[in-house]
């Protein structure tokens, strides 16, 4: 037990553990062949080679061993006609005399591992520093706190009398029904939320999924031209794609992601609330995003498309996951923003003005509900959140475009994460801790220490620095001593786990709302995929957080913005088939 703690603490503990395990797997699992090797019968019976059937070692270590075994003076002339061969069992059967040479081939594969030992340096993180960093941990009474104010916050976003002043306003999406895998056909989904848009066609079938798409430009002068010219841009580059691969003649559903602030209104009607990400687009502002697309479909009359949903990027995640697996009923996204999505009893919704005898999904108890996109970055924007902000929170938002908004975002995204691990280093810089007579001009710039920066540094393994001198050295530090580094890593560690913290209580809130005994949870976004140990830390906190009885699982989304548009086509198609299916059957 010490040798395993020790090497879960620096690279000496490792190498401890690297030489107890070679000679344990030498010795124990071949007990009775090594004896006959340690212990012959006769001295001339010691080969100069051995093979250790059954039992593989690391390359690096089985080339010490056989360095070792070479090595050795053995002055008999039977072994150099048996040398090469492999000793069994049966052979011997006892042993006379204990052997000197066995006691000093053990010395000597040790001490072959000893040499590679690095020497002991000290990783400490100091104790001023981690009183420092304690406000930013969160304890697990806090969290418990955080799930309740959650929790109270979606209710009032989902009710009508407190929806306008709620700050998580918990939009539905109109989308009642996920993917039970009998979708089947052709469908096209258009991704607009930047300066490129994707066109995407996607082949369902049974066991069967095809995707073909492809990138275009949005040139700045249609982001800022007129509303009608940007779509009329997007249906020739739509019309392009259609030609190219001679699909003219067929009607093609189409799911539409839009990932600009919208008022959704049905299925297919959202009007655009403002702009953001560098468009000002006139005339589109207050207005229809479908219809604006349809007319300009229709101006050009060459291809025949039929526009089945508008969504977000989060309901699209959701969708994405859901196609593979039928308890998906949650989407989350953790990248640069946050954003999370989850099935919503009809019952609880208010707001809900769509249809009430939607299909039964195929739950554990089954109920009629619709997706709903919470917007819960803006979570704590009333004050609720306030008791566990910090300095470094109240200056990111003082300096944002937004401030007083977005709060939750500010907390978790990975716009915003660098800077907080900035902010904290920083500070500790000016006390003194780290970084002494080092020059920290470049970190002491705004927006110079990257997200990137706490995944690439939580990367290193334990006593390994290396990501962390990198980090350092492209911030002008060239001289970190081992005991800034390990305080840079536990500062990167507190920020990553206070955000995947705040994250899984959110999903632990959202799973206890839905309550079904098995969910899935489609997650995707930058932080998400690349921090190393993003994923583990939000299962470790929503297991603790999270009522008895319900399973979970995080399953990262593919594409959702791509894939899940066109999935949501296929589904509402799907359904306005069985629905006419089922008219023409009640009309016989």
């Amino acid at each position: 037990m010490e040798l395993v703690a020790a090497a879960d603490s620096d690279e000496r503990g490792l190498m401890l553990l690297r030489i107890w395990n070679t000679l344990r797997s030498i010795v124990v699992p071949h007990f009775k062949y090594w004896i006959q090797y340690f212990f012959p019968k006769s001295k001339d019976t010691v080969p100069k080679r051995i093979t250790l059937a059954g039992n593989e070692l690391a390359s690096d270590t089985e080339d010490l061993i056989e360095e070792v075994i070479v090595s050795k003076e053995i002055n008999s002339s039977e072994n150099e006609t048996r040398g090469n061969e492999e000793i069994s069992a049966s052979e011997t059967d006892d042993v006379d005399i204990l052997q000197e040479e066995s006691i000093v081939y053990i010395a000597e594969v040790t001490a072959k591992l000893l040499e590679e030992m690095p020497p002991i340096i000290n990783t400490e993180v100091n104790e001023k520093v981690r009183l420092h960093c304690e406000c930013l941990v969160l304890s697990d009474e806090t969290l418990h706190d955080v799930c309740q104010t959650l929790n109270t916050e979606l209710n009032r976003g989902l009710a009508k009398e407190t929806n306008a002043e709620a700050t998580i306003k918990c939009f539905p999406t109109f989308v009642q029904e996920l993917p039970n895998g009998k979708e089947s056909g052709r469908f096209l989904a258009l991704d607009l939320g930047g300066t490129n848009f994707r066109v995407l066609l996607i082949e369902l079938g049974e066991g069967k999924f095809a995707m073909d798409s492809k990138i275009y430009a949005v040139p700045h002068d249609i982001m800022v031209g007129h509303g009608t010219e940007l779509f009329d841009h997007i249906a020739a580059c739509m019309a392009s794609f259609i030609n190219e691969r001679q699909l003219n003649d067929e009607l093609l559903p189409l799911g539409f992601t839009f990932s600009f602030p919208c008022a959704q209104e049905g299925l297919t009607k959202a009007r655009l609330a403002r702009w953001t990400k560098g468009f000002k687009c006139a005339g589109v502002e207050g207005n229809d995003v479908v219809a604006m697309l349809k007319d300009a479909i229709a101006r050009r009359q060459d291809v025949r498309i039929k526009i089945c949903a508008v969504l977000n990027d989060t309901t699209g995640t959701l969708m994405s996951c859901a196609w593979k697996n039928h308890n998906c009923m949650i989407g989350l996204i953790v990248g640069t923003g946050t954003n999370a999505c989850y099935m919503e009893k009809l019952e609880k919704v208010e707001l809900w003005d769509g249809a009430t005898d939607g299909p039964q999904q195929d739950f554990d108890s089954g109920f009629e509900g619709v997706i709903i996109n919470t917007e819960w970055g803006a979570f704590g924007d009333n004050g609720c959140l306030d008791d566990i902000r910090v300095y470094c929170d109240h200056n990111i938002d003082k300096e944002s475009i937004n401030p007083g908004r977005q709060l939750f975002e500010k907390m978790i995204s990975g716009m915003y994460m660098g800077e907080i691990a900035r902010q904290v280093l920083v500070k500790l810089v000016d006390e003194g801790l780290i970084f002494e007579n080092q020059n920290c001009d470049a970190l002491k710039e705004k927006g110079q220490f990257f997200t990137k920066y706490i995944s690439e540094i939580e990367s290193d393994k334990p006593g390994d620095f290396s990501n962390c001198l990198s980090v350092l050295e492209d911030l002008g530090i060239l001289d970190a001593t081992p005991e800034d580094c390990a305080s840079v890593r536990y500062v990167c560690e507190v920020v990553s786990r206070r955000a995947a913290n705040l994250a899984g209580a959110g999903v632990a809130v959202l799973l206890n709302r839905i309550a079904q005994k098995k969910v899935t949870v489609a997650v995707d976004g930058s932080v998400y995929r690349f921090h190393p140990f993003f994923h583990d830390m939000m299962v470790e906190i929503i297991k603790r957080l999270v009522k008895p009885g319900i399973e979970f699982d995080l399953m990262l989304s593919e594409d959702g913005s791509g894939r899940g548009a066109a999935l949501v086509a296929a589904v509402a198609n799907r359904s306005a088939m069985e629905r006419q299916q089922l008219l023409e059957q009640q009309a016989r």
